[in-house]
């Protein structure tokens, strides 16, 4: 069964060439014009993935990736953005994004990129199939089987990648982990990738676990080097 790949751009001739590429690669694909409609789909269609433009009419990416994830929606999303919107790309990132594609792209890459971002999301799926105990690291309880975390017992929702990102750093707890080393091991790219992304993830993440994410006592930053998961100091 072929998996459903939601397209929201308003270029027709983006679209388009979306369209027909992920299909080529075996995908379905449904297309929305604005976003809206595009909202919409993604809650009564259940799409695999979703390839969301930024500038859109009525309803922007930025919304519709808010309104989504505000709604429990963790569909992974690939945002597409042009050349001169860093801003907006770190900003959609920061609300759920799960990566981002900038204008022009390639054929090939586009495909690329939905496998891989497809690959982590099947990755934290499947952990719910392999039982076994919580990492536990201070008031922070990650249950990688269930796909769960828990803070001073409160629950803690996140993106499959935000959670794949965690449980890796948990892992590897005490070991200095470069932007690069990151990119490889979470996002998985088989091209060069943009170490930018991991930032917007850690700060993300912190946000989410730290009780003062300027002063993290989990997710350490090395500066020049990278980043390493610790244990919090008793006391």
């Amino acid at each position: 069964m072929s998996r459903k790949i939601l397209i929201i751009e308003d270029e027709h001739s983006i679209a388009t060439l979306l369209s027909y590429n992920l299909e080529q690669a075996g995908y379905e694909t449904m297309v929305a014009n604005d976003g809206k409609q595009g909202h919409d789909l993604a809650l009564s269609e259940n799409p695999s993935l979703i390839v969301l433009d930024l500038m859109l009419p009525g309803m922007d990416g930025v919304e519709v990736c808010k309104s989504l994830r505000q709604q429990k929606c963790f569909i992974p999303i690939i945002m597409l953005t042009a050349k001169d919107e860093e801003f907006d790309k770190v900003l959609g990132l920061e609300l759920g994004a799960d990566d981002y594609m900038t204008k022009p792209f390639s054929p090939r890459e586009v495909v690329a990129r939905i496998k891989a971002v497809l690959r982590r999301a099947d990755n934290a799926v499947a952990l719910k199939d392999d039982p076994s105990a919580p990492i536990v690291f201070g008031n922070l309880n990650v249950y990688p089987d269930r796909f769960e975390a828990f803070l001073n017992g409160e629950a803690i929702e996140f993106t499959p990648k935000e959670f794949e990102l965690l449980v890796y750093l948990m892992e590897n707890k005490n070991r200095v982990l470069t932007r690069d080393q990151l990119l490889r091991a979470v996002w998985k790219y088989d091209f060069a990738g943009d170490t930018r992304i991991v930032d917007v993830h850690i700060s993300h993440l912190r946000e989410k676990i730290e009780e003062n994410s300027r002063k993290p006592m989990y997710i350490k930053t090395i500066r020049g080097l990278g980043y390493k998961f610790e244990e919090p100091k008793a006391g």
